[in-house]
């Protein structure tokens, strides 16, 4: 069996709205629910109960992402991926020694693997919720339609439509648009 773990994707801009500090792309994920367990997710910020409500967390930036992407990796990228994560468990978090924080975030590794059991390139979304005091996640798959594709994932695609360019054109003048609109409201 290969080894796997999730891999930032951005289909879209829009973690770089919604989230303090979106991961980057291609980064190595965590779940990311530790940096919860202290916190009543009600007063968090709107960013931050983003964060809360469906955040991957990169263990590069210590950013967080939308959606996470089944990848292969290699046993080298786990141990880079562990000693990233540990380095931020000490910096950030406090984590008394390296022996535990490394420890901390092999364990925070081990279970962003064991949600790669699916074909590569299957994208991952996460639902957090608190229920009862206890953190619970959910998680979701989305997989390419055609297994063949070795490009994954697209946001958009562009085609061509025959006979559209055929009906009248329409043409807005942005310019003038306040001018008109002002007029409007004066008669």
């Amino acid at each position: 069996m290969s080894l796997k773990l999730p891999r930032a994707i951005r289909l879209d801009p829009s973690d770089t709205f919604v989230f303090r500090r979106a991961a980057e792309p291609g980064e190595w994920l965590v779940t990311g629910s530790f940096l919860f367990r202290q916190t009543d997710p009600s007063v968090l910020d709107s960013k931050g109960k983003a964060a809360f409500r469906s955040g991957f967390l990169g263990v590069a930036s210590f950013g967080w992402s939308t959606l996470a992407v089944v990848t292969d990796a290699t046993p080298a990228e786990r141990d880079d991926a562990v000693g990233q994560l540990a380095a931020h468990l000490i910096d950030k978090l406090g984590a008394p020694d390296a022996a535990t924080a490394r420890a901390a975030a092999a364990e925070e590794i081990a279970f962003a693997a064991s949600l790669c059991d699916h074909p590569a390139q299957t994208l991952l979304a996460l639902h957090r919720t608190l229920e009862d005091g206890e953190i619970r996640e959910r998680f979701r798959t989305l997989t390419p339609r055609d297994s063949s594709q070795s490009e994954g994932f697209r946001a958009f695609e562009f085609l061509e439509v025959a006979g559209e360019d055929d009906g009248p054109v329409e043409q807005v003048d942005l310019l003038n648009l306040d001018k008109n609109l002002e007029k409007t409201r004066l008669t």
